[in-house]
């Protein structure tokens, strides 16, 4: 009797090993948080992929939930999950905020069931934290001084200067008079809860540099993210027809920048710089936008227009009050 039992328990063990699929490649990455730089994230149908972050996270932002599903769990404060919920190639972001302020952009990438085969599966990615960009948990938060602060204070560089202390960078002078700027001149969006400020706006060799402020005017705190710069055209095609035509949008490289906060309780104010490379020319229908987007509505954010020849930064000038 038992002889007969070895026989098809065998067949079963060899049909199903071949029936399997092949090996999925699985990656493990760690890498350096810099909000600058965008993480690719390759997923894949029926698999699950898990980001570590450095800290507790406090909010997870999916550009397609219908594509894509991210899971938080406050049990777990420092894990993100995500996995595509559909078959086919889809492309996404998602955006993860820390405790401290910071933010990491992903792109998500799923080649769907049938183009998956060979390509690795980030099973792991976790992010440590860099010096320049978190502060420790544990460290006490900044304290941004208040507009009644910043007035009773001028001359912040000088005295700096004065006292012997390494002089300022550039970035450093423009987001100082950028902050005291006691009554910037605001523009409102609709359906937006915050304001905008656009100060200075210089270049130098092919760097362009932007100063510019942001208001919650709203009775509900809100959290915006890093700037970023986008230069919007229209793409023709090979064909004369409408349909042959397309609108692109391409994102700069950002040099640096520089942001007093985050978040924005009601009636809070931040003040940033911003630094990026211009490109040497356009076509004369692309124009360039500084991009400024809350948290919660990254996928419709705030587009400014910058003109693309500002005036020449020959030394640091005093500005006006806007």
């Amino acid at each position: 009797m038992k002889l007969r039992w070895l026989i098809p328990i065998a067949f079963l063990l060899t049909v199903r090993l071949h029936g399997s699929d092949p090996t999925v490649g699985a990656r493990v990455a760690t890498i350096t948080i810099n909000p600058n730089e965008v993480t690719p994230l390759h997923l894949r149908p029926e698999f699950e992929s898990t980001i570590r972050m450095p800290e507790e996270v406090t909010s997870v932002i999916l550009g397609s939930p219908g594509s894509f599903k991210a899971e938080h769990n406050e049990g777990e404060p420092n894990y993100v999950y995500v996995k595509p919920i559909t078959k086919q190639p889809v492309q996404s972001n998602l955006l993860i905020a820390t405790k401290s302020g910071q933010h990491v952009t992903l792109e998500l990438i799923s080649d769907g069931t049938a183009n998956s085969a060979t390509q690795p599966v980030d099973f792991l990615i976790e992010y440590r934290a860099s010096r320049s960009f978190l502060v420790s948990p544990d460290a006490a938060a900044p304290i941004t001084p208040n507009a009644a602060d910043k007035r009773s204070q001028p001359g912040l560089a000088h005295a700096r200067a004065s006292s012997g202390s390494a002089p300022l960078s550039a970035l450093d002078l423009e987001f100082e008079q950028q902050e005291r700027i006691n009554a910037p001149n605001w523009t409102k969006w609709d359906g937006k809860q915050i304001k905008t400020s656009i100060g200075d706006i210089r270049q130098s060799s092919n760097e362009t540099v932007i100063s510019y402020s942001v208001l919650n005017s709203s009775d509900q705190a809100v959290e915006i993210v890093p700037p970023q710069i986008q230069i919007v055209g229209r793409k023709v095609g090979k064909k004369k027809k409408k349909e042959g035509k397309g609108i692109i949008s391409d994102q700069l490289e950002i040099r640096d920048y520089k942001l007093s906060t985050t978040r924005l309780e009601p009636g809070g104010r931040a003040d940033g710089v911003v630094i990026f490379d211009r490109p040497n020319f356009k076509q004369s229908a692309e124009k360039l936008f500084l991009q400024i987007a809350q948290a919660d509505q990254v996928d419709e954010p705030i587009l400014i227009s910058l003109p693309f020849t500002p005036p020449i930064s020959t030394d640091h000038q005093q500005r006006g009050t806007q």
